[in-house]
């Protein structure tokens, strides 16, 4: 079997946005690595402490995430958008609302022709969200 693989990259603040996920969507770390566990001479002082890589969990959900490197810069949001599958419209709207806390609603919470309830979000980072529960 298959399964798609989420990575998100940020411009420093990945610990910040991991505890904002982790409170919106109440779930977990699973691990986090900083940049000053690799060996390298090269690494600047001020980059030691960023995420290398990491893994966050919330029942089905899963990803990986780092901050990008200097040499690597990011713009958010743009290139990508996760979605979202629910089964009960009370957690639906719960999850939206705490996603949105700092971003901007795209598309309300409403239902859609295709028989769902559906809304769109862009989360205080940058990134974009949708959220679909079938009714």
């Amino acid at each position: 079997m298959k399964t798609l693989g989420i990575y998100l990259t940020f411009s420093g603040n990945c610990e910040e946005a991991l505890n904002f996920y982790k409170q919106a969507l109440g779930g977990e770390i699973l691990s986090m690595q900083r940049f000053e566990s690799v060996p390298s001479e090269k690494l600047a002082d001020s980059d030691k402490k960023k995420i290398m890589h990491s893994e966050f969990k919330s029942e089905n959900i899963y990803f990986m995430a780092s901050d990008s490197m200097p040499e690597y810069p990011v713009t958010s949001g743009s290139n990508i958008t996760l979605s979202l599958n629910f089964t009960d419209e009370k957690e639906q709207e719960t999850v939206f609302n705490n996603l949105a806390a700092g971003g901007k609603v795209t598309m309300p919470l409403a239902d859609a022709f295709w028989g769902a309830k559906f809304g769109m979000l862009v989360d205080k980072y940058g990134f974009n969200w949708m959220v679909n529960c079938e009714k």
